[in-house]
């Protein structure tokens, strides 16, 4: 039987990069280089995975439009499935960031309105049989990202179709971290979240990622990984907890290091692969993203 795809379910987009030639200050207007890439969590997961062995198939909003068709092009190029894709008569979702010479993002603004406007729309292959059987539960690995409208990422733990899956969140953001709360009631969440994002749903300040990891435990998920920048690392899953300190690493754009993280994370899953090696792995290939030359 061939390998099953990891579902990626969420934002698919282009991501629209400022980085500037110097510290950014509120209102400045200073040289620098934009670039346009591929973007949205769920698309950088599948082709992290893909690059990885690991087949992925993309459950998304993207345009009929021209935008629409070259993010479907390119995304098809790098080998991720896109035949569930729900293409839609509204524009593809845009994300646009400005980024400080060390890497970090300034600022940054998600244009989810497609995604948003798809709803139930993104769930359908799951249910018309077109993945797997009609009102079978899909059995494989899932990542959902909080990209998805609060009504759906709410309605998760309680949805026939994931019922029997292995489902990895993320949150997309810090603003929208709180709409992972309810999904993580299921029981059987794998949870990847950085330090702010686990305060923003503990409601708590916490003090490191291995406090973060404990709080999500206790608020229902059955692993935690906590990333902290450069700072240490956390896995756990109550019986077992991993920490790592990542690597001095001179950035050039931090954009899509959680992604790429999560991804080689899921990828390096095996019975044969230890928890802490896992953890290592993941760390790794975000610093080789994060400190990777820019075209």
């Amino acid at each position: 039987m061939a390998q099953p795809p990891v579902l990626c379910i969420g934002s698919a987009l282009w991501d629209i990069i400022a980085s500037a030639s110097a510290p950014m200050q509120q209102g400045g207007d200073i040289a620098g280089h934009i670039r346009r890439q591929l973007g949205g969590v769920a698309l950088n997961v599948a082709v992290a995975l893909v690059r990885q062995g690991q087949p992925a198939a993309l459950l998304s909003a993207i345009g009929n439009g021209p935008e629409g068709d070259a993010l479907i092009e390119a995304l098809e190029r790098e080998g991720v499935d896109c035949r569930f894709v729900y293409r839609s008569d509204d524009p593809t979702d845009s994300y646009l960031a400005i980024e400080n010479p060390d890497g970090d993002v300034f600022g940054a603004i998600a244009d989810c309105a497609s995604l948003e406007l798809a709803g139930e729309r993104i769930f359908a292959p799951l249910l018309d049989g077109r993945l797997g059987s009609p009102g079978v539960p899909w059995p494989y690995r899932v990542v959902v990202d909080g990209n998805l409208p609060a009504d759906l990422m709410q309605s998760l733990a309680s949805r026939i179709e994931f019922s029997d899956c292995q489902m990895n969140i993320v949150p997309a953001s810090p603003g929208k971290a709180d709409r992972l709360r309810k999904a993580l009631s299921g029981g059987a969440v794998t949870l990847y979240v950085n330090l702010g994002e686990a305060e923003i749903l503990c409601e708590a300040p916490l003090k490191d990622s291995e406090t973060a990891a404990k709080a999500l435990l206790a608020l229902g998920a059955a692993r935690a990984i906590v990333t902290n920048g450069a700072k240490t690392a956390c896995f756990s899953d109550g019986a077992l907890s991993v920490a790592l300190t990542p690597p001095i690493t001179a950035a050039h754009s931090t954009t899509g290091a959680g992604d790429v993280f999560m991804a080689a994370h899921i990828a390096a899953g095996g019975d044969d692969v230890s928890p802490t090696a896992r953890l290592q792995i993941a760390i790794d290939a975000s610093a080789r993203h994060i400190s990777r030359k820019l075209s």
